[in-house]
């Protein structure tokens, strides 16, 4: 066997040219296949870090604007969701819905001592944190206490605790700050995710009584449901949920405009569906560039053989079996093939490393919020070593061919060989 390999690495000398360029296909080829899923499996990544945010069986509901004339009204009335719908959802949805919420924004003024920020404060039910799952760093989120007891208590993200208290922003916590010209105990504070502009948090019923007493208007809806486990199920639930709330402000009972419904159930499933595609195209394109490697191995191993069918002539003429020929080409092949797809696999995760690195958790600003664009852009090790394999095998199988041909050449017809 050491014999043997020796052969082929002075047939690798000889022929330098030949060799590079088998090994440049091959390594090309895996290096390609990796870097392509990689990429693929940062964007994908990506989306799916943004979609774990948010329970996936759960709607947030908004008003919006009427599509249709009805019942002598005009198209085009902006729609307002009241405390009415709240109740309608709670009341007449109960075969599906498990909890249901609420949300209500104002834009106000923080103020701790010399310290003060302009940001937007959000009134919300205990369910909230559910839904839009967050980390908690210190304290704690709004409970049903909070809501039923209208408490002025509020949650800071991470990062507008730090303006409030330079120093040690933890020293917030349990400590009264100014909201306006009220007075509202901080309670907690979460991790600001930086994929939109930080918001604080506080007891739905206490700024709704103190920023919108005058008025009826409830925000958002939010609400956990059960049983929908089809996009079927999910479309007839909508339907009927619009009808419902529709009627409540005289809108067409078909007019879609008039409530929008974020369903992130449904969002997930045609996410998935657009992964699945990803992944295949990713695969089809990898595998295509694969095979490129082995039609690029398959042409020069057979000019391999068409070359050197003077010399096989020569070892058939004094003794070589057509085994030893077989051999020795097979052998050559699957040590070119394993050799420079081992450095085509290295290069490739190495590509991957470098732009997990680089690009790797960068985030882009849209202007309207922040979005990560780009996570952990890598292959698992066994995907590297499976393309490989393939390669390998491949590159065998290419060599084979040509191979068993030149082992049955006679050796009159060989010698003649030019």
């Amino acid at each position: 066997m050491i014999e043997l390999l020796k052969e082929i690495a002075q047939t690798a000398k000889r022929n330098k040219l030949r060799t590079a360029l088998t090994g440049f296909a091959v390594a090309w080829g895996i290096f390609m296949l990796v870097v392509l899923l990689g990429a693929g499996n940062g964007l994908i990544n990506a989306q799916l870090n943004q979609s774990e945010r948010f329970l996936s069986n759960s709607m947030v509901v908004f008003g919006g604007r009427t599509s249709k004339a009805y019942q002598g009204l005009k198209e085009g009335r902006r729609i307002r969701l009241q405390t009415r719908d709240i109740t309608t959802t709670d009341q007449e949805f109960r075969d599906n819905i498990d909890e249901v919420g609420a949300s209500y924004d104002v834009s106000a003024t923080i103020a701790n001592g010399q310290e003060y920020i302009s940001t937007q404060i959000t009134g919300v039910y205990p369910n909230h944190t559910k839904i839009d799952k967050m980390e908690m760093l210190y304290g704690r989120f709004i409970n049903d206490i909070d809501q039923k007891e209208k408490r002025k208590v509020l949650v800071l993200s991470n990062k507008q605790a730090k303006e409030l208290a330079p120093k040690d922003y933890k020293t917030l916590l349990g400590k009264y700050v100014k909201v306006n010209n009220f007075a509202f105990k901080v309670v907690g504070i979460y991790k600001d995710e930086e994929s939109g502009s930080s918001e604080a948090f506080s007891s739905y019923s206490a700024i709704k009584g103190i920023f919108g007493a005058n008025t009826d208007d409830a925000g958002s809806i939010e609400f956990t449901f059960h049983g929908l486990t089809t996009e079927k199920a999910n479309e007839d639930f909508e339907k009927g949920y619009r009808r419902k709330i529709n009627a409540n402000h005289q809108a067409h009972p078909e007019d879609e405009r008039s409530v929008w419904l974020w369903n992130r159930y449904t969002n997930n499933l045609q996410m998935q569906t657009g992964i699945g595609i990803i992944r295949t195209a990713l695969w089809i394109v990898g595998l295509f560039t694969l095979l490129s490697g082995i039609v690029g191995v398959s042409n020069i191993m057979l000019i391999t053989v068409k070359e050197r069918t003077h010399e096989f002539g020569i070892r058939k003429a004094i003794g070589a079996k057509p085994w030893g020929i077989l051999k020795l080409i097979i052998v050559e092949s699957v040590i070119i093939t394993t050799f420079f797809g081992y450095i085509g696999m290295v290069l490739g995760v190495a590509a991957n490393e470098y732009m997990d690195a680089t690009i790797g958790h960068e985030t882009i600003d849209t202007g309207l919020f922040q979005a990560t664009m780009f996570v952990n852009p890598t292959v698992g090790l066994d995907v590297c070593i499976e393309a490989t394999m393939v390669m390998v095998i491949a590159g065998t199988i290419a060599g084979l061919i040509p191979a068993f041909k030149a082992s049955r050449i006679r050796p009159i017809e060989a010698l003649r060989a030019d």
